[in-house]
């Protein structure tokens, strides 16, 4: 397993594997409102199971992370999905890892992106990452997720941390 990560551009290919990065670069669109705005269309769509909806909350990040840093666990949802989209414009973190298997991440397999702040995230449902990580406080993020009854959120504590390292980008 790695001791650290390094930190590596948001990209629509590299993070595919995790959900979609929700971001007008790269995407087509369509003119709307008699051509006066760009219509980037269904950038990510939203994954909700079971009795639930879809609900937009603010979620806004008091405390701002330094690199380097260490990431000793990861949670995800496995009956939604969870969309982070930047308000102010603010670079954020975004740490995933694949699924080892049905209950726990392939910490071995773990990747570090870094948004430019015109980009959100769309985690697929069930995937592993680390709570929201901004390098400025407070930031405001739009979250766009399962709002349901029943259990939603599994958290899987590392045996020992991965330092997570900035990279020339």
């Amino acid at each position: 397993m790695k001791n650290t990560i390094q930190i590596q551009a948001l990209t629509l290919d590299n993070f595919a594997p995790f959900g979609e990065v929700i971001s007008c670069q790269g995407h087509d669109y369509f003119h709307i409102n008699h051509a006066q705005t760009e219509r980037y269309h269904a950038l990510a769509m939203t994954e909700i199971l079971g009795e639930a909806q879809a609900g937009i909350s603010i979620f806004r990040n008091i405390q701002s992370t330094q690199i380097p840093f260490q990431v000793a666990m990861l949670e995800r949802h496995p009956q939604g999905s969870q969309a982070f989209i930047p308000m102010q414009g603010q670079a954020f973190l975004v740490v995933v890892a694949p699924g080892l298997n049905t209950d726990e991440p392939d910490i071995s397999q773990l990747q570090a992106f870094i948004s430019d702040g015109s980009q959100g995230v769309n985690y697929r449902a069930g995937t592993w990452h680390h709570p929201l990580l901004t390098l400025e406080a407070p930031s405001d993020f739009a979250v766009i997720d399962r709002i349901g009854s029943g259990p939603n959120c599994d958290v899987y504590e590392f045996n020992s941390p991965i330092q997570i390292v900035s990279a020339q980008i």
